[in-house]
């Protein structure tokens, strides 16, 4: 039987891990992405609910459906409210993705996870290999700014990201992302090569 291997995605704020994921969409691949289960658990589970009510207040939510804007607006200002926030989420979260997992590896050989915290939230053990995307600052800037986002409010999540250099010396890839996407597709094939993964 072929090994089931888990493969995380990370990388900071711009440089280009969820155009690598998509990529492997592309190829037939599932992708687990831990923001979109974040916010689901945000909207759906219970006790997050509460929990998060207490933490920031009742504007948390309107209508009863998260206030994301509200929450990045507490959490990323401060960065006490931001570790409370992740405390609440991220056990959720990463039980979540385990348990998904584990269901995606009964069908298929492979399934990659893409996380911007994988190293933050100390996760890495629970993955085969992580994959680190990157870019220089500017270049991750700029996509950020094209997207609609301040470079203030680039700033402050880049504040709460582990540095890449701290990143490169632990991730089992490393492809610098600072070109095209063509580009981007190579490495995803090289990695699948690296991995013998039939793509």
């Amino acid at each position: 039987m072929k090994k089931k291997i888990k493969v995380a995605v990370t990388g900071s704020i711009g440089s280009g891990k969820s155009e690598f994921c998509r990529i492997a969409e592309k190829f037939g691949f599932v992708v687990l992405r831990s923001d979109e289960i974040s916010k689901e658990l945000l909207a759906s589970n219970q006790s997050v609910k509460k929990r998060v009510i207490k933490a920031f207040g009742s504007q948390s939510y309107k209508d009863d459906k998260p206030d994301f804007k509200f929450l990045a607006e507490i959490v990323f200002n401060d960065i006490v409210k931001l570790r409370q926030l992740e405390s609440i989420l991220h056990p959720i979260v990463i039980n979540k993705i385990q348990k998904l997992s584990d269901q995606i590896l009964l069908k298929h050989n492979i399934v990659f996870i893409e996380s911007a915290l994988i190293y933050e939230a100390d996760i890495e053990k629970f993955f085969d290999y992580v994959v680190l995307i990157t870019a220089p600052r500017e270049v991750r800037l700029q996509r950020k700014l094209q997207s609609g986002l301040t470079e203030q409010d680039f700033i402050k999540r880049e504040e709460n990201q582990i540095p890449d250099d701290e990143k490169k010396k632990r991730a089992d890839f490393i492809f610098i992302n600072d070109k095209s996407l063509a580009e981007l597709e190579q490495y995803f094939k090289i990695l699948c090569l690296t991995l013998n993964i039939p793509v």
